[in-house]
């Protein structure tokens, strides 16, 4: 059943000053910003590296902004540090000029100017946090954002303060020959004691949550290229020893991003030499330290035997987007970290374009179409998934939020995801000249400052009225300040007579998470809305208005409802298709009935809107067959239109092979929970699973028939149209898996004894692990691990076959951390397995018995103890339990109860579960 709209509550106090209830005495607000009253323009920093013990110098040149005769504190940040000398122009400090806490040390009446230097101890080895200094494998790495600087030295860790840095890293050179920092290479040396000394000094003033240092031995993979302005740079790739070979796609990737970003927004390298160094032990996909980018490995590593498609497209992606963030997010930053959708949002956007354009080089118009087609399905079901649900949890937040108690918790969908589809609107509404000319303009106003959205804003305005005199982008504001995803819905009148048609577009967002504990009117959204239609025969239909002629229009709706009146091209009936390309991040209400569905599936020559109508024929079949199921212990058989529907994509040739498998794929779990108003995650996993079962039944010789011409014989390339013949290949076969498993079972047995590349092996160790008996599974199980288990990231796919398993449980699961190549300190290896299971085994998870949700409390606490910001990741599981079945319900809400009574628990967890705890 889907979620119905409810009633909006008037207003009785503004948005800005709402925060959660509970532990509100540690809640930050946005309206509270203050601007920092020193500046420290330079930084000079002296690293003696050890495992056990760091030292660091920390020489400060500090300026009070004020001109008050009123002697102001310094107030620095620094976590888990040990304060050993403190002096200030060059004399020591006498202890009652400052105090010390475990989190801020304060220097009373600090003149107009002066130079602060403190000499402090940290401890490397023992921070399993894997923020600020730590020890990975044998090496050094840091990460810094958004609050890890303050574990390296005392500082005033927030990002509206900028430095020049210049750092001085000292270590053993035969453990550590390999030094780096931020900028450009000063100056090297040998010390005595077999030591040695790298100087390093970045000339772009930065915050400090972009500072960065790396230690150790490794492979260096490196490129000279010159910019578009002639500029010779220096590109490398450092990576664990023997793994050079892996780095060559990153490296490839890299180039591109640079040329990508000169050629679509005319921004340059602007040091002399850009890294990138990969980390097996990394809390994010990665980090923008300027120009030293510290990666997880999982998007460094790549070859066609260890990497999948999957592996390729992400490395290519995330690199793009960590180099983007050269510009939005490094050359201008954020001024506090409420604006953190700045520089993420944009820069999503802008990886996300990337990758379109990468898909679509080379390829023909109609397959270049196909291509950035794929990626727009993509990207959307990633917002579906993790997105759409936070803005309907406990954890609901405008991109810009107005409070949080621990920042870490607000790297989320909603800024980053729903952050990027705010930018994409506003690329919609300008046009791509218009939107180009705002970069430019934002670039020539703020270049070397820390800002906000809505600077960011001003200079899109800027752009947009420079093209259209009179517009005002005061509605669309409101994206930045108010949280949920917009409900729209639909109605369309038919004039024959007159030629006629007219659509009436209607819009609501009732109050969520934080916003429901007042009493709030919440304000019109700016909504973009790409709307065509189609007559009964599946042809596109022309629409005409004072604006011209064309088969798609972009309505702007920016009060509760609008009517929009067209002269046509057809008198007939008319088939509206709605929200083209996927225009804003909204749900559409239509009244569709399954032939118009299936004749948009087959005919709409908009390719995501095609795609989105199989898909729901397919979620509204799942829905009703969970309700049936609920009732009756019965799944409903599919119905003659839904097969046929499928059977049209699987053998129409002139569709791309990759968006045929997107096309065909179920409909996700987490979309389908997210429309059910009362969430039964059995019933919609039988009615999925009966729903696959159908179709792969109905179908199985049109599944053979899709496999067999599929294949790939030629070396293996990443390219987007040999990836989507495989993607298409390995769906067929999963479906064969299910509607004829022995014929599926020898195919998949071929497969991956044959495999050229993991795509092809995993894909069929998949199928055998997730479908077939058990002598097949753990057969093809070991054989893995015996081929593979001596690289990491393959090992990490052992074990996620494993976790999502519909046959895996809590105690296999717990059975399974129990193997020796298991550790909870590294956040690849706990993603892999309990994550996997807790967010993608909806019927392991979510056993009737309870077990799971007790596994998943007993894993967030004992994550709490060695990594807080892995833990409430984690946590983040349960946003939607107060929504479940009740049998569910209450053992999720025990669980949670359990984890927040505990005494020692960290602020980012106690956080999470406080929140989800106050619906």
């Amino acid at each position: 059943m889907d979620r119905g709209g409810r009633k909006i509550r008037p207003i009785t106090q503004p948005v800005s000053h709402l925060a959660v209830q509970t532990n509100i005495s540690n809640t930050i607000f946005r309206t509270d910003y203050q601007a920092f009253p020193f500046d420290i323009p330079e930084v000079k920093l002296i690293v003696e590296l050890d495992p056990v013990q760091t030292r660091i110098t920390t020489q400060l040149s500090v300026v009070r902004k004020s001109a008050s005769a009123e002697l102001e504190a310094l107030v620095l940040n620094g976590e888990d540090l040990t304060l050993e000398r403190l002096t200030l122009n060059g004399q020591p400090l006498d202890p009652s000029r400052f105090s010390q806490d475990d989190a801020r040390l304060t220097i009373f009446e600090f003149p107009a100017s002066g130079t602060l230097e403190i000499v402090s101890l940290c401890k490397p080895a023992a921070n399993t946090s894997l923020m600020g200094l730590y020890v990975s494998g044998e090496s050094f790495f840091t990460q810094c954002e958004a609050e890890g600087f303050r574990k390296i030295c005392w500082f005033a860790d927030r990002p509206d303060v900028m430095s020049i840095y210049t750092v001085t890293l000292r270590a053993d050179k035969g453990r550590y020959p390999t030094l780096l920092s931020n900028g450009n290479l000063l100056s090297s040396r040998e010390l005595d004691l077999g030591r040695h000394e790298a100087v390093w000094h970045d000339p772009f003033p930065k915050p400090s949550y972009l500072f960065a240092l790396v230690a150790g031995v490794f492979d260096c993979r490196e490129l000279t290229m010159r910019t578009m302005h002639g500029k010779e740079v220096l590109l490398q790739i450092y990576s664990d020893p023997g793994t050079f070979a892996q780095t060559g796609w990153a490296m490839e990737s890299l180039v591109r991003s640079v040329r990508w970003d000169e050629q679509r927004f005319g921004l340059e390298l602007d040091l002399d030499r850009f890294m990138i160094v990969a980390a097996r032990d990394f809390n994010m996909g990665a980090m923008e330290n300027k120009g030293l980018n510290i990666f997880n490995a999982a998007y460094v590593l790549a070859d066609p035997d260890t990497a999948t498609d999957l592996n390729y497209q992400g490395i290519e992606a995330v690199i793009g987007h960590e180099y983007f963030h050269n510009w939005t997010g490094n050359r201008v930053t954020c001024r506090d970290w409420f604006q953190l959708s700045l520089k993420e949002g944009l820069t999503v956007f802008r990886d996300h374009e990337f990758t379109a354009d990468m898909m679509a080089a080379g390829l023909s118009a109609q397959e270049a179409q196909s291509a950035r087609a794929t990626k727009r399905i993509d990207d959307v079901v990633v917002l579906r998934n993790a997105q759409f649900p936070e803005d309907s949890g406990p954890m609901a937040h405008p991109i810009r939020p107005e409070s949080y108690q621990s920042i870490s918790n607000f790297y989320t969908a909603t800024v980053y995801e729903k952050g990027s589809e705010v930018i994409r609107m506003l690329h919609t509404l300008l046009g791509e000249q218009a939107f180009r000319a705002g970069m430019d303009e934002y670039f020539r106003r703020h270049d070397g400052q820390a800002v906000t959205c809505d600077d960011f804003v001003d200079a899109m305005e800027f752009a947009y009225k420079q093209s259209k005199p009179g517009v005002s982008l005061d509605v669309f504001r409101r994206w930045y300040r108010q949280a949920g995803t917009p409900r729209l819905t639909a109605s369309m009148t038919d004039n024959p007579t007159e030629g006629t048609v007219s659509v009436t577009f209607t819009q609501s967002c009732p109050p969520v998470g934080v916003e429901k504990q007042h009493s709030l009117q919440k304000e019109d959204f700016h909504i973009p809305i790409k709307f065509g239609l189609l007559d009964e025969s599946g042809k596109a239909i022309l629409l005409a208005d004072s604006d011209g002629i064309a088969d798609t229009k972009t309505l702007e709706l920016t009060t509760q409802s609008k009517t929009w009146t067209f002269k046509t091209s057809s008198s007939g009936k008319a088939i509206p298709s709605i929200l083209r390309d996927f225009s804003a991040p909204v749900i559409v209400d239509y009244d569709y009935s399954d032939v118009e569905l299936s004749v948009l599936s087959a005919h709409d020559n908009n390719a995501f809107t095609r795609w989105e109508a199989g898909q729901e024929l397919a979620t509204r079949h799942i829905l009703k067959s969970a309700a049936h199921w609920r009732e009756t212990e019965q799944p409903l058989a599919a119905s003659k239109v839904l097969i046929n529907v499928w059977q049209a994509l699987a053998t129409d040739v002139s569709l791309d092979s990759g968006y045929r498998a997107r096309a065909m794929m179920m409909p996700s779990e987490k979309t389908l929970l997210e429309r059910m108003l009362v969430i039964d995650p059995v019933a919609i996993a039988t009615a999925r699973d009966g729903l696959k079962r159908d179709i792969a039944t109905a179908l199985s010789e049109v599944f053979h028939q899709t496999y067999l011409g599929q294949q790939t014989p030629s070396e293996y390339s990443p390219d987007p149209i040999s990836a989507g013949r495989r993607a298409l290949k390995n769906l067929a076969l999963n479906y064969l898996m299910v509607g004829n498993t022995e014929l599926g079972s020898l195919l998949a047995q071929a497969q991956y004894a044959n495999a050229s590349n993991m795509t092809d092996r995993l894909a069929a160790l998949t199928s055998l692990t997730h479908e077939s008996t058990n002598t097949l599974k753990q057969s093809a199980l070991d054989d893995f691990y015996q081929s593979w288990h001596q690289q990491p990231l393959v090992l990490d796919k052992w074990f996620s076959v494993q976790a999502t398993a519909p046959d895996a449980t809590a105690d296999k699961i717990l059975a399974l951390m129990q193997h020796p190549d298991f550790t909870l300190k590294n956040p690849n290896r706990a993603r892999s397995v309990i994550f996997a299971f807790c967010n993608q085994n909806l019927s392991g998870f979510h056993a009737p018995d309870g077990a799971g949700y007790k596994f998943w409390a007993q894993q967030v606490l004992t994550l709490d103890k060695i990594n807080p910001e892995i833990a409430a990741r984690l946590a983040r599981v349960m946003d939607l339990w107060s929504r479940f079945i009740p049998q569910a319900k209450t053992a999720m809400q025990h669980n949670l109860q359990d984890i927040a009574s505990q005494a020692d628990l960290s602020g980012n967890t106690l956080e999470i579960v406080s929140k989800a705890l106050a619906l």
